[in-house]
């Protein structure tokens, strides 16, 4: 099996709300504001895009144009939001009863996970949020992280057994939705489904991204302690490693020209026997696992990256610190606290 192997780096994760959490808990955690790091802060050149009342806005998708993007929001129920990328003002809500971690936007359509109308499926609505809703699949068992191919098949993470239960002393489940790879007491497996519903086992993994062309699939995967990044074909075939190193690397995204790969990861700052000590930021790699770049340095979490549509930018969503230059620009007193949707400018690539 041919190696590429990204040196120095170490990886970052990000878990997302399993499909039986609940809205309700999810805008609790969101809300609570309890888990900014206190570390020294190192400024990058982000800004910040979303800044709504009492609202929390994870996992960004850029939009098939640059005009737009979509993002989750909790406020008082958890909703897939249409918003303008020029300064992140709401355009319209696109639904409701929606998988954070399972949006992607396909001409002018996006399509998500769902438990509506019984049982789990992957459905598609246009992105204006009006006109027909379709449901695409319907599944069977615990599905998450569904990414539509091309030729209307998906690449989707099986749960192949129940997830342990994180509750608090009350007996509340509290998801955190900033890390949707560490999938405990599960073992999850990426797999293809094909247009009759038949499954294919391709790899052991979490948070499968597919490259622009359909012919790649970017993916994190337990080893050992460590979570590194691998590539295969949409097949399952020449598998091979992108990243090393003490370090947890997850949630990989593509560049619109499939060059480039952005991810999570703590590889600046890992703490492997205390997570919650790590410093979670955004970095950058070529896909044959050359020119490593760190593209976020903060003392939050940043996490979720995006490209948009020309691949000048990456959003991300982060619980950073929000500034009193970013509230005057947003007209807020306060900001809520929790996630927001914020912006860096990609460098100037080596061709």
């Amino acid at each position: 099996m041919k190696t590429l192997v990204m040196r120095g780096a170490m990886a970052l994760l990000l878990v997302m709300p399993t499909v039986s959490a609940q809205a309700g808990d999810l805008l609790d955690w969101a809300l609570s504001g309890a888990h900014h790091q206190k570390q020294e802060v190192v400024r990058d050149d982000a800004t910040l895009l979303t800044l709504e009342p009492k609202q929390n806005e994870i996992y960004p998708h850029r939009a098939g144009a640059n005009d737009f993007l979509v993002t989750v929001v909790a406020r008082d129920r958890v909703v897939l939001s249409r918003r303008a990328l020029e300064n992140g003002d709401p355009l319209n809500p696109v639904t409701e009863d929606v998988v954070p971690d399972s949006v992607q936007w396909q001409d002018g359509e996006v399509t998500f996970l769902s438990t509506q109308v019984g049982g789990l499926g992957l459905w598609k609505k246009p992105a204006t949020g009006m006109g027909l809703v379709k449901r695409l699949y319907r599944f069977s068992g615990r599905v998450v992280q569904p990414t539509l191919l091309p030729n209307g098949e998906v690449i989707a993470v099986r749960l192949a057994s129940p997830l342990r239960d994180r509750r608090d002393a009350r007996g509340r489940h509290h998801p955190d939705p900033f890390d949707n790879w560490s999938q405990a007491g599960a073992q999850p497996s990426i797999i293809r489904i094909d247009s009759k519903g038949g499954e294919h086992l391709l790899s052991n993994g979490v948070n499968p991204a597919v490259s622009p062309d359909g012919a790649w699939v970017v993916f994190s995967m337990a080893v050992g302690r460590s979570r590194h990044l691998f590539l295969m074909r949409s097949d399952g075939s020449d598998l091979a490693q992108l990243s090393d190193g003490r370090a947890e690397d997850v949630q990989p995204v593509w560049s619109p020209d499939g060059e480039w790969i952005a991810f999570t990861s703590n590889r600046g700052h890992a703490d492997m026997r205390h997570r919650s000590r790590s410093n979670w930021d955004i970095w950058m790699v070529r896909r044959n696992g050359e020119d490593l770049t760190r593209l976020t340095r903060d003392p939050g979490r940043d996490g979720a990256p995006a490209f948009s549509a020309d691949g000048s930018r990456v959003l991300f969503h982060s619980d950073r610190k929000v500034g009193k230059a970013e509230l005057a620009a947003h007209q807020l007193r306060r900001a809520p606290k929790g996630f927001h949707i914020w912006q860096v400018m990609v460098p100037a690539r080596k061709e």
